[in-house]
């Protein structure tokens, strides 16, 4: 029964405009962002002849000019395009609700856990999927834009790819979650694109500017789902993870987190579970929300 509820949900996206609509953009964006940051991260290897640069470097035990800059262009394109899958899964259930389909979801499910199961499982191998793409063309802008010696390592660049699809898994359910609990496609569509894209940085760069504090972006939603690929290109420069030099001066450290996509970040993998947990929370209450709503 799970396998025809699975390929019910299956023809429903690929009858529909959504997946292609929003993977292109997530593609085209991915990959002019990496190719702009790529180009700039360049600078940053010449510019490491600085007394910063050299004690940087010392402490956390990398050779200078030979920094891997393309974990930045890597992670700003990643990110960026991680945004497409969260309104991806907004249409899940709040586009069935929009279209009037989901009477006939639930009365041909045997229950609506079941239908709601088949959603969740069928909207992971898409996340998946926008993982791969999304990857695929930040790796593209950087590889035409970074010099040989900024580019990072291959076990880095798998690290980015495994972190790359939790974050679009992940971003795919936070989606289908806030859709569920607005049940409607325009008002969080528009709500998280003026949240995740411009209120939420403003909080951040306003709390360190103003208020010293450092922390934030790595508590709140768009901040840890960057976080988890951004931290990986942290963590390389020695400004991220658990074992950060106590010698690196704080707002150097928050500056350089802020360059790889990460403010605030405390690592990729806590970074991942922050952002699991506001995932499960908005899910679970769309889950809840869906259990009891009337559908006629």
């Amino acid at each position: 029964m799970m396998g025809n509820l699975i390929k019910a949900e299956m023809r429903k996206i690929l009858t529909t405009k959504s997946w292609w609509a929003l993977l292109i953009p997530a593609f085209a964006f991915a990959f002019l962002f990496s190719l702009g940051w790529g180009a700039i991260t360049n600078d940053i290897n010449d510019y490491l002849g600085s007394t910063d640069a050299q004690e940087l470097a010392s402490l956390v035990g990398i050779e200078l000019g030979a920094l891997p800059v393309g974990l930045l262009s890597l992670a700003h394109g990643i990110n960026i395009g991680a945004f497409f899958p969260v309104i991806f899964g907004v249409f899940a259930l709040a586009g069935e609700y929009t279209k009037k389909t989901i009477t006939t979801t639930f009365l041909t499910a045997p229950t609506r856990g079941s239908a709601l199961t088949a959603k969740m499982l069928t909207y992971i191998g898409w996340g998946a999927l926008y993982g791969v793409v999304v990857v695929a063309a930040a790796s593209l802008g950087t590889l035409l834009t970074v010099d040989d010696r900024g580019l990072p390592s291959a076990g880095q660049w798998f690290g980015v790819l495994g972190a790359g699809i939790l974050a679009t898994t992940l971003a795919t359910l936070f989606g289908i979650g806030v859709g569920a609990v607005w049940n409607s496609v325009t008002g969080p569509t528009v709500t998280l694109a003026i949240w995740m894209l411009v209120v939420e940085n403003v909080l951040v760069f306003v709390s360190f500017g103003w208020f010293g504090i450092r922390w934030l972006g790595g508590l709140l939603p768009n901040g840890t789902l960057n976080g988890i690929v951004g931290a990986i290109g942290a963590e390389a420069f020695g400004a991220a993870g658990l074992s950060v030099p106590d010698q690196i001066d704080k707002d150097f450290q928050w500056l350089m987190q802020y360059t790889a996509g990460a403010p605030g970040a405390f690592s990729w993998w806590l970074s991942a579970l922050i952002f699991f947990a506001w995932t499960m929370v908005f899910f679970l209450a769309g889950w809840a929300a869906n259990q009891r709503r009337d559908i006629t």
